[in-house]
């Protein structure tokens, strides 16, 4: 009851793949143009708004990376501050624990 049950090794059945045939040219036919391979490899045509694109494009990404270098060099001042801060404030507040303890 409790003992599992599996599958005879032979009722699989594997799928088979059939190549197509390849197109038979004719000699008569001349050959297409092949195209000069551009900049950006071919994938989208040159005309003027997709060079507008990549550059508004380009432009997004230096501005966005900007702002996260700009974000990480204030946080790194202001941790510095706030640190020299605590710093003074815990000198004073030794120098001012010291001269208790001396005049006591």
């Amino acid at each position: 009851m409790f003992k599992p049950q599996y599958p005879r090794p032979d009722t699989y059945t594997p799928a088979t793949i059939r190549p197509t045939p390849a197109p038979v040219e004719h000699p008569a036919s001349t050959p297409a143009p092949a195209k000069t391979p551009t900049a950006l490899g071919g994938l989208v045509q040159n005309s003027p708004g997709t060079a507008l694109a990549l550059a508004a494009g380009g432009v997004a990404g230096v501005l966005a990376l900007a702002s996260v270098a700009v974000s990480l060099l204030l946080a790194v001042a202001v941790t510095a501050v706030a640190l020299s801060v605590s710093g003074v404030v815990l000198l004073f507040l030794v120098r001012t624990l010291r001269q208790e303890f001396k005049n006591h």
